[in-house]
């Protein structure tokens, strides 16, 4: 598969994992066109850390990876969404999700 047409706008491009199991949105990170090869590759979530300015693999330190199933694109070709199962919790706080905190707006 040719990886240059997710990268025609930007290096980074915002990736979504969700939880295969029940949809839930777990985290957003950022891949270049390497982090999306080494998801495909080695079947574990990478991204790229714009404030660390290197790859990562979701899990090295902690252990809790992203075992990633499938990977989906938007309209056009410019988001991701790494569809998957975690093992352990996906917030550095520790948390299942990094979505975790009351909304912050909210319609009546």
């Amino acid at each position: 598969m040719d990886l240059e047409k997710f990268f025609k706008k930007s290096d980074l491009i915002p990736v979504i994992c969700q939880d295969e199991r029940n949809n839930e949105v777990l985290m957003l990170g950022y891949a270049n066109k390497q982090a999306l090869q080494n998801t495909m590759d080695t079947g574990t979530a990478w991204f790229f850390s714009r404030s660390r300015q290197k790859l990562w693999n979701k899990g090295e330190t902690s252990g809790n990876y992203i075992f990633v199933s499938e990977i989906l694109t938007d309209c056009d070709d410019d988001t991701l969404i790494y569809r998957g199962i975690p093992k352990g919790p996906t917030c550095h706080t520790g948390n299942r999700t990094c979505f975790y905190q009351a909304p912050i707006w909210k319609k009546d």
